[in-house]
């Protein structure tokens, strides 16, 4: 094991371990949140362009975050999705296209590139219920600028229908399966979570939205990761070792079955 070769390879391994240990120093520094939210922020309500911008993704300590935005309601875009609990009771979602109004206070420069969100605004209990919902906000939407606050929840991403069911069927709030079926979309930019509304109109029940629970401030994968990173440099000397054994106890026998010939 003192030979020239092994103890280069020792020093390779000295170096592989301590890039491990900075990579796992460096993943237990992200684990622990040193400037959490106080606790509380989330319900403050915030403009929503100062929480997220359109076309990214909603950062952790914001979901369920409740926010206000003004725009205006789009026609024909007011679409149900299934599979929604609301206290216990599965049922539908009616959502809605708002075009943002930006001169709304977005906390960014005002652009003149049309932007929209996916906003929850009621639940029904029927499929029959959601129809004539919808039916009630589209007669509802005149155009006129609307304030709406609420909660905003990151993206689920779409999800297939139920076999046999009709191929539009949503039961996942995705703002990129809603967009499919939106209209007047050329050129649209789009928020990637939605807003889920703390008033119901066209009939619907209030959506049950209940405040996110306090972080630790500690996430526990980066936790985990740092654990694995140390692993690995406790394998990169156990490598060492097994090839530095595996060679001595070869010349060993070597040796023996020389000694054995000889004599």
């Amino acid at each position: 094991m003192l030979r020239p070769r092994w103890i280069a390879l020792l020093l390779l391994c000295l170096v592989v371990a301590g890039v491990f240990a900075w990579l796992g120093q460096w993943q237990l520094g992200r684990a622990i949140d040193t400037d959490p939210l106080p606790p509380g922020a989330t319900e403050q309500v915030e403009p929503l362009g100062e929480v997220v911008e359109p076309g990214r993704y909603l950062p952790e300590p914001f979901v369920g975050q409740r926010v206000e935005v003004t725009g205006t309601w789009v026609p024909g875009d007011f679409l149900p999705v299934a599979g929604r609990f609301n206290d216990g009771v599965e049922g539908y979602w009616v959502t809605g296209q708002l075009r943002v109004d930006p001169s709304a206070g977005s906390g960014t420069e005002e652009t003149t590139v049309p932007t929209s969100i996916a906003v929850a605004i009621g639940w029904a209990a029927t499929a029959d219920e959601a129809r004539a919902a919808s039916e009630a906000l589209e007669a509802e939407a005149s155009g006129a600028a609307v304030d709406v606050v609420g909660r905003i929840i990151s993206d689920e991403g779409p999800a297939l229908p139920p076999r046999g069911a009709d191929p539009f069927t949503m039961t996942r709030m995705s703002s990129a399966a809603l967009l499919a079926q939106w209209s007047d979309t050329e050129g649209l930019a789009v928020y990637r979570p939605y807003l889920v509304s703390e008033d119901a109109s066209g009939g619907l029940a209030e959506i049950s939205a209940r405040p996110p629970e306090d972080a630790s401030g500690v996430n526990w994968l980066n936790i985990f990761y740092a654990a694995e990173w140390a692993v690995f440099a406790g394998f990169a000397f156990y490598l060492w070792y097994r090839l530095a054994k595996d060679a001595w106890e070869r010349e060993v026998e070597d040796l023996e079955d020389a000694a054995a010939e000889a004599s």
